[in-house]
């Protein structure tokens, strides 16, 4: 096997991600097109999409990390919004452009059209939620947003295999169908329910942050793989026990999140950028198939279904957002009237992804009896243009849509006391505690240490508060921010002192790792990650 393309691909979508962070383009918009380029460029590797690869290798990771930085309450109170896109979306974006499809395109039989519906149905909203968090967009459209790309690809791929079916000659029906993708879903979260309780049992029944985080790696591919086996949704199966865990990860020990963090971080970041340079880099493949379609006929069809899938949305957004309040006077009771500006951002972010066109590059060359698969290589063109066309216009106008539409960002105010309340009801019970222990003879304490705890207990209550207070008039630092400057040069200082000591052979190399272990530890609680 040679590995050079494969350390290409991934070192150079990660070369030009962590550039796009020096610029305002989204990082997956930037990588498509650097990709495109870089596909014409003589000597570069044929990079096929391989969907034995990406479905069961690159899914299920992705998906994991998405949803265990979710937040299952949020997702709870945002259930109907999430149910009616990830599933109610997708399924009437499967028929409404899979029919579309069949009237354009002279000759395409409607079950290969409801193929190429299903196929670019579901939004990938990993580069939504990348701008929805760079622009500040409202939290609840966050949420919708990231619980619709949790869901919406297990609604996908189970009515891209029905209309497989009935495209291959297997004789589909629309009873069958709904049989199997009811199987699929209750099957996907009945293996995720018995899945997470278990896994997370072993997460923090282990003493080693190592092997959990090695198990850790494991979980989504050891769900999908069984729930898939089952003929279950793998996706759903992902998602459940993702949910859990993420749910009740302060169980398990704090030097398992911190490296857990870092891990997940760092496998998002190379998958998400190799994917999206895969998206790019997949254009001579699809041309090369393309065959006796003549050009233009070809962009004609590419922009006329561009233009279907994005007011397809739109006309399933409004509905769903604003007749579940006419029918019924609890949810008019229970939430805020919406105006039209959030439901217009919902339906400007279906972006299409990765998982579209592999699912398009699994398409069976031949049908029943031997047959080529009618229009295959037309499906797999319209898919490319598709994700194309809503990552580049879609993508590259919805920062400005949003600053336009001038959406309430997050409150950051509101936020920002909340947690000063939190920290200080939890502070209140921490002194409470330390006072009972200290009364313990068996807990007795000198006096400076017993301080020690109370002085970095009150720093902890008072450094929320100080981010509400006055700044430096002469810097235009909070106190909190002067403390944390303060606290990393005297950290920056010891730790200059440590590698001196060990150049000179004062200490050995284990002990400069202990030492500096023990500073990172001490800088990381002194610095939160900004938000």
């Amino acid at each position: 096997m040679d590995v050079l393309p494969l350390l290409l691909l991934v070192a150079g979508s990660a070369a030009v991600a962590g550039a796009a962070r020096r610029t305002p383009v989204p990082a997956p918009l930037l990588i498509v097109a650097v990709a495109l380029l870089v596909s014409y460029l003589p000597g570069v590797p044929a990079y096929e999409l391989d969907p034995e690869v990406v479905l069961p290798l690159v899914l299920p990771p992705l998906l994991y990390t998405a949803a265990t930085d979710s937040s299952y309450l949020d997702l709870r109170a945002q259930l109907r919004p999430v149910a009616l896109l990830s599933v109610g979306y997708v399924l009437f974006a499967t028929l409404a452009v899979g029919w579309a499809a069949y009237l354009l395109v002279p000759g395409l039989p409607l079950p290969a059209a409801l193929v190429l519906g299903a196929v670019v149905a579901p939004p990938d909203a990993v580069a939504a939620t990348a701008v929805a968090r760079r622009v500040g967009l409202p939290s609840r459209i966050t949420t919708i947003l990231q619980g619709e790309s949790l869901v919406n690809d297990a609604t996908a791929i189970t009515a891209y295999k029905v209309a497989l079916a009935a495209a291959v000659g297997e004789g589909a029906t629309w009873a069958g169908g709904i049989g199997e993708f009811l199987l699929a879903a209750v099957g996907g979260v009945a293996v995720g329910l018995v899945l997470m309780i278990p896994i997370h049992w072993l997460r923090t029944h282990m003493n080693e942050a190592l092997l959990q985080n090695t198990l850790s790696l494991l979980i989504p591919f050891v769900a999908y793989g069984i729930a898939e086996q089952l003929g279950a949704s793998g996706v759903l199966a992902v998602v459940v026990v993702a949910l859990y865990l993420g749910h009740r990860s302060w169980e398990v020990d704090f030097a398992t999140r911190l490296q857990e963090e870092a891990v997940w971080k760092m496998v998002a970041f190379v998958l998400e950028s190799a994917v999206f340079a895969l998206i790019g880099l997949q254009l001579p493949v699809v041309l090369k198939g393309l065959g006796a379609y003549e050009g233009t006929s070809a962009a004609w069809y590419a922009v006329a279904l561009f233009l279907v899938v994005v007011l397809t949305r739109f006309v399933w957004v409004y509905p769903a957002t604003f007749l579940p309040r006419l029918v019924s006077a609890r949810i008019r009771e229970r939430e805020e009237n919406p105006t039209w500006k959030g439901p217009f951002v919902i339906g400007w972010a279906g972006m299409r992804g990765v998982v579209s066109l592999a699912i398009a590059f699994s398409i069976p060359l031949t049908v029943h009896g031997g047959g080529a698969f009618p229009d295959r290589n037309l499906i797999l063109f319209l898919t490319f243009t598709t994700v194309i066309g809503t990552l580049v216009v879609q993508g590259l106008t919805l920062p400005p849509l949003i600053r336009l539409l001038k959406l309430p960002g997050r409150d950051t105010q509101a936020e920002t006391l909340a947690e000063a309340n939190a920290q200080a009801q939890a502070s209140r019970a921490a002194e409470e505690r330390l006072d009972a222990l200290l009364a313990d003879e068996r807990n007795e304490l000198p006096p400076p240490l017993a301080e020690r705890l109370r002085t970095v207990m009150e720093r902890r209550r008072n450094a929320v508060w100080e981010r509400l207070g006055a700044v430096n008039p002469v810097t235009g630092e909070t106190a909190d921010d002067t403390y944390r400057r303060l606290s990393r040069e005297m950290i920056s200082t010891e730790r200059d002192v440590f590698v001196r000591l060990r150049d000179h052979r004062y200490i050995d190399d284990e002990m400069l790792r202990t030492l500096l272990r023990r500073l990172d530890l001490e800088e990381a609680a002194a610095y939160r990650e900004a938000a």
